[in-house]
This record gives structure tokens, sequence and C-alpha cells, in this order.
């Protein structure tokens, strides 16, 4: 079964499927991007160019909470 069946895989079309992906499995941005990847053969480093600023910034979230990336400096709001 292939999403993109409809036409050519652009950043917005491939943003959406991520969206719906999280809130429909209820997944991490990470895992939604490896479903997508895996349920229509595409290879991962194929699909980082779809990958809009907004999906990087909350993969980017997603990697420091789990301790992938260092975090980065955050103003303490008490």
């Amino acid at each position: 079964m292939n999403d993109f069946s409809e036409g050519f895989l652009t950043k917005v079309k491939f943003t959406k499927l991520i969206e719906e992906t999280v809130i429909t499995n209820r997944v991490s941005y990470i895992d939604a991007i490896l479903i997508i990847c895996e349920k229509n053969d595409l290879e991962v480093e194929d699909v980082k160019k779809y990958i809009s600023s907004v999906i990087k910034d909350k993969l980017e979230v997603e990697a420091m909470d789990l301790n992938y990336m260092p975090k980065s400096n955050t103003l303490p709001f008490d």
C-alpha cells in the first residue's frame, strides 16, 4: 500500500502524513517517520529532504527528551 499513489511526494504532503500518523497511532515523530518509510518502501535517508522545519524542531525536542542529543540551554520559568 502506497500513500503517495495519487501524486508526487512533497514536503507538505509528507508533513501532513507525519502529523496524521502521530495522532492516529499515538507514536513519536521519530516512530511516525519510520512507520511511513516502512509502509511505503522508502529509505529514511531519501525522505530527509521532505521533512519540514516544524517537524525537525519537534524531532529535536524528542531527541533531547530521550537524551539522544544534549539539551540546549533553556530559561527557567518559575
